[in-house]
């Protein structure tokens, strides 16, 4: 249930996908809110996955069943990308696009269409009220004043993605690339940490592509140092996924010369094969990433890093399989998110020769296998060590390296606690 602020109880939001989804789901509830919907249920979609589509049409189906009255609201990236598979849904009462997701005036529009379909119906049709999102130029982000009940922040500073993968659905959820001016991204990092937020992590769909579409065309690099200029109270500042072929000169030396700039990055690679990443359409080599990655150890030594791969690509053998597994362990990976291949309908890769999915589960458990790996090294290495931690709910936390820790004794929630790590449980670290 999304509460806080202006935000009735009446309005349920449930987020499926990235942090940035997760980030509007809660501008969702506020807008919703805010324009008079009452009794209402707000499914906010993801794209990547076929997965992702069947977990929320399953949600839809679920809450029906709870409570036939509730008028169900589909909106997020599948909600963009495939209308028509929600609208077809007796359960959907109306089918919104990602334009404008968390704007009141989207809500109160969509108030009166539900009081409509409740006095006359709708067709499958006029259910949907998506706009053509490749139209659309300029970011229109959620800025909360706070996160009611957690440590940590999010701040939407681009939108939307101007590069094809042959994979990748987003770029036709979210549009084309926009970024969010630095002065209204410092202003919100600056209500942010005067409400009591410590931390904030700068967010995007394709973050390294930020500025490139605003006046001087600012880089990621630049905004990183405006907001740890204009925000000398903020205690920490973390980065979303970036991608290593956009990573420009000033983030560097960000990251080698601003403490405040913490030393964990999360990377989009995707495979390690050459042949595969050409096939996948992506920017860099298996040796432009690991000299990236080389690069990254020289600027920041105690660099912690995760990686996004697909597991089970179209036409990937098992040598090319092991090569990616293998890239992994010479990347020297702490953090590997592995995902099966989901073939995209509009995608170019879902034209191309599929694997069985059998044997893409497979390579997606090998993957998982090594990432395991990879994680309980990244823990042990860590045994006996020093760490700054930010104290969550529940006795938890994350180091400055975005290690989870399970806390043994009590700490203020919120707070910086100077730590001993006495041990791990193979998926997180114990502070002593």
């Amino acid at each position: 249930m999304a509460e806080g602020p202006g935000v009735q109880a009446s309005v349920e939001v449930v987020n499926f996908g990235c942090r940035l989804n997760a980030l509007e789901g809660d501008g969702i509830a506020r807008a919703a809110a805010a324009a008079g919907l009452e009794r209402a249920f707000v499914v906010n979609t993801c794209a990547v996955t076929a997965e992702a589509v069947r977990q929320a049409r399953q949600a839809i189906r679920r809450a029906r069943r709870r409570d036939p009255s509730l008028r169900i609201v589909v909106t997020g990236c599948a909600a963009q990308t495939e209308p028509a598979t929600f609208a077809g849904m007796d359960e959907v009462d109306l089918v919104l696009g990602n334009a404008a997701k968390t704007g009141v005036e989207t809500w109160a529009g969509a108030r009166q269409m539900l009081a409509s379909r409740l006095d006359f119906g709708i067709s499958a049709e006029q259910k949907v009220q998506v706009q053509d999102i490749s139209a659309v130029r300029e970011a229109t982000p959620h800025l909360a004043d706070r996160f009611e009940g957690h440590t940590r922040a999010f701040v939407e500073v681009q939108n939307g993605c101007d590069h094809r993968c042959t994979f990748c659905i987003i770029p036709f959820g979210r549009g084309p690339s926009r970024s969010v001016p630095m002065g209204a991204v410092v202003a919100q990092v600056a209500r942010l940490v005067a409400s009591g937020h410590g931390e904030v992590v700068l967010t995007g769909v394709d973050l390294t592509a930020y500025g490139a579409d605003l006046p001087g065309a600012p880089t990621l690099g630049r905004l990183v140092r405006a907001v740890l200029a204009g925000v000398p109270e903020l205690k920490r500042l973390r980065l979303s996924s970036i991608d290593a072929v956009e990573a420009d000169a000033e983030l560097m030396r960000a990251l080698a010369e601003e403490e405040r700039l913490m030393p964990h990055l999360h990377l989009s690679l995707q495979s390690g094969d050459d042949l595969i990443l050409k096939r996948m359409k992506r920017r860099h080599s298996r040796a432009e990433a690991l000299a990236f990655i080389a690069a990254l150890r020289q600027a920041r030594p105690d660099v912690v890093l995760g990686a996004d791969i697909i597991a089970g690509f179209p036409t990937e053998t098992e040598a090319q399989a092991r090569a990616t597994r293998d890239f992994a362990e010479e990347a020297g990976l702490a953090f590997l998110h592995a995902f099966p291949y989901s073939a995209r309908p509009g995608t170019a890769a879902a034209r191309m020769p599929q694997l069985a999915p059998a044997l893409v589960a497979e390579r997606a458990a090998r993957l998982r296998e090594t990432g395991a790996g990879l994680l309980r090294r990244h823990l042990s290495a860590e045994v006996g060590r020093r760490r700054t931690v930010l104290v969550e709910a529940g006795g938890r936390g994350h180091t400055e390296h975005f290690t989870p820790v399970r806390l043994s004794g009590a700490a203020v929630r919120g707070s910086l606690a100077d730590l001993r790590i006495a041990g791990h449980d193979g998926a997180r670290l114990i502070a002593a």
